[in-house]
C-alpha cells in the first residue's frame, strides 16, 4: 500500500501514482492498495477504475481517488 507524508491513510480506494518517465509517460493506478495497471489519461484511470467494478462520479474527491504527485492533469515528467 502507497503511504504519503499526510498523517491518515485516504479512504479512497483508488490511487493514482506519481508520473514515470516513458514513451509516452504513465502513471501507476492502485485498487485498494494493490498495483492494477498504468495509465497514461484520465479516461484510463475511470476505465481501470470501471474493470473492478468502481464507478468514479468525481475526480476532484479525496474520498474517491487519490492523486500523489500530481493532480488529474499532470501527465508529463515535467
Amino acid at each position: 500500500m502507497t503511504e504519503s507524508a499526510c498523517p491518515y491513510i485516504s479512504s479512497a480506494r483508488v490511487t493514482v501514482l506519481g508520473v514515470h518517465p516513458g514513451d509516452p509517460p504513465f502513471r501507476i493506478v492502485e485498487i485498494d492498495g494493490e498495483v492494477v495497471s498504468t495509465a497514461r489519461s484520465m479516461t484510463d484511470v475511470l476505465l481501470t477504475a470501471a474493470a473492478v467494478g468502481i464507478t468514479i462520479h468525481d475526480l476532484d474527491d479525496p474520498g474517491e481517488i487519490r492523486w500523489v504527485g500530481g493532480g488529474k492533469f499532470h501527465w508529463t515528467t515535467r
